[in-house]
């Protein structure tokens, strides 16, 4: 926001307010200027009047002295500002250009003559409602960098906002707070210094406060209960094992419950319990992964109290756990237990998705009330079959054992009446791509929107995320392993980590928020700008009359999928771009564009892109089978 330099022409009068004081009441302190908590007067939907008691000592001189605003807390002079002027005691200005429905927080400020600004208490200022076209003229973008390198540090991990995300889980609690907990990796492994599945949290999903790890050492039991397994198969006890800890996810169960289930991968070879490198090869698979259980009954205090084990990686193989060689990619494992996903169904079962890379998706129904698998399980491996109680398989990329799918992310949506199954694709680093299906079961079977069986194996559509570039911008790789939640009132958001490309810092780990709108036949469509909280005033039709960015998010492996000019002309042809030459109208109640028989579903998001960020008119579509993102240019 702009800052402002109106003084304020209406005095308040001291004794009317506070009453007077003489100066040998008043506490100085060592600054020599005292100023009391401000005041706020005339709120409309995007002013307010401050004031507050201005007491200064004779002998100190201020160069400034005004009122420093803020969304967030502790505001200083490097926020906005307005500058102030001071009558009869009195500090007084005006606040303009404020968003509606918008809490600042407030803090009067003045600069000492040759020394240090001087702050006065804080107090919290709540506009009134106003109209959306407001709200949207006095929006303000985030102003975060996405290169967060100059602040990857652990020293400077209270200014990280969303940097330093990978594999997230977002809830909302009933302190009205978002909850956010991740896997540990962090650019140069700075997470390292702080415990594990990290946590953060926001009011608004732009502003996150980062709060530390939730564990801070590992369980007993999972060194416990890895060589109980292999003293069964025969084998010696890995006396300092090779832990990994990922993929967790967090649900709130019911009100003073919540429960974190979180994935610890032992990183040792299962013949020798040599650590998994190349070197120490020994013609044998790395050793299983284990699923565990936190608890909590506060999310704010970030205290989990942990409740042992849940389930691990098991085999179909018996005892074989040969691999001839590196290139053998026949694992072992059938079911991976990592990355968990819980769903308790409208009919009050809860169940736990699970399984990365091996071969597929797995569900297992848990016991309400422990959080534990309703079946007991037997040993993690038989001839011919995982053991049943281990689960059921859902979702399997294809018929191989070493599947590119992983990070399960499953969902309920009421309005629809389906199961979302959501599954990140492919290696990481650039290519990760976030696919959905769908089913009317939480055990399946679960179809794509081409109709496909995806629990027999089918290639899973649509995309939903994708490697992308829009113009003046290095854009993004790596955008998958989701989390999907709502806010209780309809609204549904998209999150996963980021990454730049290669060329700039691959390693470079951003968390992204996205809106979510739901086609017309019920399929989920994430933005193809990240979520600011930008006022969802009306599109009209003048509006999308001009240039556009147009991306065909269709699968490609390792492309980063980049933009080109669309064009929509005032009479309704398209005059430059893919859809050259075909139509578009406007259903302006739905906010639904369609060009070229394809329906473009709008939404009003921030141009992270842009120099200042701003707001701008974004589209995300299905059609053809084929996925589509776009922005307007302005």
């Amino acid at each position: 926001m702009t800052k402002h330099y109106k003084y304020l022409i209406t005095l308040f009068a001291a004794a009317l307010l506070w009453g007077a004081c003489s100066d040998d009441e008043v506490d100085y302190g060592t600054s020599g200027i005292k100023m009391e908590v401000p005041a706020a007067a005339d709120i409309t939907s995007t002013s307010a009047v401050l004031s507050t008691v201005f007491n200064i000592r004779d002998d100190v001189r201020y160069t400034s002295a005004g009122f420093c605003y803020s969304k967030t807390a502790t505001p200083t002079i490097y926020n906005s500002t307005v500058k102030g002027s001071v009558t009869n005691g009195i500090l007084s200005a005006t606040l303009e250009g404020l968003a509606p429905q918008t809490t600042y927080h407030v803090r009067a400020f003045a600069g000492v003559y040759q020394g240090d600004v001087v702050y006065s208490p804080e107090f919290s200022l709540t506009l009134a409602e106003g109209t959306l076209d407001e709200a949207l003229a006095a929006y303000e973008a985030p102003a975060y960098a996405d290169n967060y390198k100059n602040i990857s540090a652990w020293t400077m991990r209270n200014q990280w906002n969303l940097a330093n995300v990978h594999d997230p889980s977002v809830m909302l609690a009933e302190d009205g707070y978002y909850y956010m907990y991740q896997t540990d990796a962090s650019y140069g492994n700075v997470h390292e210094y702080g415990g594990h599945f990290h946590a953060r949290r926001s009011k608004d999903l732009v502003n996150w406060e980062y709060l530390g790890g939730t564990m801070l050492e590992i369980p007993a039991w999972v060194k416990e209960k890895l060589n109980e397994y292999r003293a069964t198969m025969g084998l010696e006890a890995i006396a300092e094992p090779s832990y990994g800890y990922w993929a967790p996810v967090v649900r709130k169960v019911k009100d003073g419950l919540y429960r974190m289930y979180y994935s610890i991968v032992i990183n040792n070879y299962i013949k020798t319990g040599a650590e998994n490198t190349e070197a120490d090869f020994d013609n044998s698979w790395t050793e299983r992964a284990f699923i565990g259980l936190m608890e909590t009954s506060d999310p704010a205090s970030n205290e989990w109290t942990d409740k042992g084990m849940v389930v691990c990686s098991s085999s179909d193989k018996g005892m074989d756990w040969t691999r001839p060689a590196l290139t053998d990619w026949n694992a072992y494992f059938k079911w991976n237990a990592i990355d968990p996903s819980y769903i308790i169904t409208p009919e009050g079962a809860h169940w736990l998705i699970y399984g990365s890379w091996h071969s597929g998706i797995a569900a297992m129904e848990l016991d309400a009330e422990t959080g534990m698998p309703k079946q007991s399980l037997g040993v993690p491996w038989a001839e011919g079959n995982t053991p049943a109680e281990y689960g059921q398989i859902i979702a399997t990329r294809g018929n191989s054992r070493w599947q590119a799918s992983e990070g399960p992310e499953i969902i309920y949506n009421a309005e629809t009446g389906y199961y979302y199954l959501f599954v990140a694709y492919d290696a990481l680093a650039i290519p990760y791509n976030t696919r959905v299906c769908r089913s009317k079961s939480i055990t399946g079977p679960y179809l794509g929107i081409d109709g496909a069986n995806v629990t027999e194996g089918a290639d899973m559509l649509p995309v939903v995320t994708h490697p992308y570039k829009f113009q003046n911008s290095d854009g993004w790789v790596g955008i998958s392993h989701c989390a999907i939640f709502d806010d209780g009132n309809g609204n549904w958001y998209y999150a996963s980590q980021a990454r730049l490309p290669e060329s700039i810092d691959n390693a470079i780990m951003m968390g992204h928020v996205r809106s979510i709108r739901w086609t017309k036949d019920g399929w989920p469509l994430v933005m193809p700008e990240r979520y600011g909280a930008v006022p969802q005033a009306t599109v009209t039709e003048e509006e999308l009359i001009g240039n556009w960015e147009h991306i065909d998010l269709s699968y490609s492996y390792e492309v980063q999928k980049e933009s080109v000019t669309m064009t929509l002309a005032a009479d309704h042809t398209v005059t430059e771009g893919t859809w050259k030459g075909s139509t578009w109208s406007y259903d302006a109640e739905n906010q639904i564009l369609t060009v070229n028989g394809i329906d473009l579903y709008l939404q009003r998001e921030v141009d992270w892109e842009a120099s200042p960020r701003t707001h701008i008119i974004v589209y995300a579509a299905y059609g053809n089978n084929k996925t589509y993102w776009g922005k307007k240019i302005k």
